[in-house]
């Protein structure tokens, strides 16, 4: 049988396509849960004429694809020439702005577009030395330049930018609007996963959609079936379940069962304490106590997690969180 090893190469390429690029949207409506944000944006782009942009609000959830799309539709084939993206995280100082943003700002654009773009993702990592001279730069290039400025916690951006920007606040999918990209990735790859494992997809991922798409992927290089079991074994996470049945056993003031099984449930899914502390948070919510008992757990779940975080033992501390549920 002839192979032909061009197609072959094709098709091994295809099937290394990270899926957040491949899924990546590429038009307005493509764009899912910022149905409040899209037609303003959209307005920008049909006007040839925007403020500076402030687009805030958690990771995945299309701040950097719609300043993609923002500059592709302004400029069509020469967005590239007009368009800067940089990573405030990776180049965070003053010296950054004073040259590369700088440089790129003074000089007009090659189309019929009054300005150019520059995108700063995860400006939230600027010093405040960097984000002084930032307002310098934006107030002095107004004219030849338009900044789109991406971050995580606006409360981290100082206030003389902010008042320069327009500010959209980015919220994480909605449940419906994960299960609808699931089901556009799984219909065109071949996949199947059911209606448990979608629940399961929405909850770990958290609204993600990078993690939504990167899960998927994780999944579909195990098998063409994805279940609920697949993607918390590809995450890394416990099942709800499990947690609920720690909490069942130190409630019910069986503490050794309910370290024993604490231990285990780490053990096998690979999990940490700050892993550990969120999950079990999310699950005191949902479990069938009195009201105060909840509000209990979860304040004393709030100080275990800071002690964590300052560098405690996490076995000693999760111990300590499960005796004071037992108590």
């Amino acid at each position: 049988m002839d192979i032909n090893l061009h197609n072959v190469y094709k098709i091994h390429l295809v099937s290394l396509n990270m899926f957040t690029e491949k899924y990546r949207p590429k038009e307005f409506a493509d764009v899912k849960g910022q149905e409040k944000i899209i037609p303003r944006l959209k307005s920008f782009v049909e006007h040839k004429n925007m403020p500076h942009l402030l687009l805030t609000g958690p990771a995945g959830i299309g701040k950097t694809t719609l300043a993609l799309i923002i500059a592709k539709k302004t400029f069509g084939d020469d967005w590239n020439h007009n368009f800067l993206e940089l990573n405030a995280s990776d180049e965070r100082g003053i010296d950054v702005v004073r040259v590369k943003v700088k440089d790129f700002a003074r000089t007009k654009s090659i189309k019929n577009v009054p300005f150019k773009i520059i995108y700063l993702d995860e400006c939230d990592s600027l010093t405040k030395d960097a984000q002084q001279a930032l307002r310098r730069t934006m107030e002095t290039y107004s004219n030849s330049c338009r900044f789109i400025l991406s971050c995580n916690y606006s409360s981290k951006i100082i206030d003389p930018i902010q008042s320069r920007c327009s500010v959209f606040r980015f919220r994480p999918l909605s449940e419906e609007n994960v299960s609808e990209m699931i089901d556009k990735i799984i219909a065109s790859e071949g996949l199947e996963c059911n209606a448990a494992a979608k629940k399961a997809i929405y909850e770990v991922s958290e609204g993600d959609a990078r993690r939504v798409a990167n899960i998927l992927q994780s999944c579909a290089s195990v098998s063409k079936d994805i279940t609920e079991d697949s993607v918390y074994e590809i995450v890394s996470a416990a099942k709800p379940k499990e947690i609920a049945e720690v909490l069942a056993f130190s409630v019910a003031g069986d503490f050794v069962k309910a370290r024993d099984l604490l231990l285990n449930t780490m053990l096998k899914h690979g999990l940490s304490g700050i892993d550990v502390i969120k999950q079990i948070q999310k699950e005191v919510v949902d479990f069938e106590i009195d009201n105060k008992q909840k509000l209990d757990m979860i304040a004393r779940c709030g100080d275990i997690e800071f002690r964590l975080v300052e560098g405690s033992d996490e076995f000693i501390q999760l111990e300590a969180l499960l005796a004071s549920f037992a108590k």
